[in-house]
């Protein structure tokens, strides 16, 4: 299987370590992998993406126009994305932030409060764990314990105090998206 993957959100809401975790997670799998992050005009507020590609073969081109994983953290993303998706694919929509509905049906869609959650566990920036424990637990990209240890591997000596709340992070975003249904 392949995972065609578009993360996408503001500057600042942790995008592209979101993918970095997914394709590390994916390596430690002996998975193929690629990661491409792009920047808006700025960094913190601007507009930030990444590409991921994870599969269990070759990859032809590590470029992602037509998603079949789509997490949206904003508006504007969901905006420029869904339309893209490739159908039967999965849309991850951040309810805290995204008050407009989906427009596809030929996708499967999942509404958290990914923010929200975040907010609720101390610090909106982690967030995008919230976001990976939201994906892992609809669409196997990466099993939970390849994230564990990608983050155990990116949050090792100074970042070491931030693996708890990460970890409790990943879970709750896990709880989250097993409890919410199927838009």
């Amino acid at each position: 299987m392949t995972y065609d993957i578009v993360l996408a959100g503001f500057g600042g809401q942790g995008i592209l370590f979101l993918g970095k975790m997914i394709a590390t997670a994916g390596m430690l799998e002996g998975k193929e992998v690629s990661w491409i992050p792009s920047y808006g005009p700025e960094m913190r507020g601007g507009t930030a993406n990444c590409s991921v590609v994870v599969s269990d073969r070759r990859i032809g081109t590590p470029v992602v126009s037509r998603p079949n994983i789509l997490v949206a953290m904003n508006r504007p993303s969901l905006e420029k994305f869904e339309p893209k998706m490739a159908p039967g694919g999965f849309l991850l929509v951040n309810r805290t932030l995204i008050e407009i509905p989906h427009t596809r049906t030929d996708i499967d869609v999942a509404y958290v409060g990914i923010t929200g959650i975040a907010g609720g566990l101390g610090n909106p920036r982690l967030a995008n764990v919230v976001a990976l424990g939201s994906l892992i637990a609809r669409v196997p990209v990466v099993e939970h314990d390849s994230a564990v240890a990608a983050l155990r591997k990116e949050l090792a000596g100074k970042k070491a105090a931030l693996l708890d709340l990460n970890l409790a992070a990943l879970d709750a975003g896990m709880q989250a998206a097993a409890q919410t249904t199927v838009a």
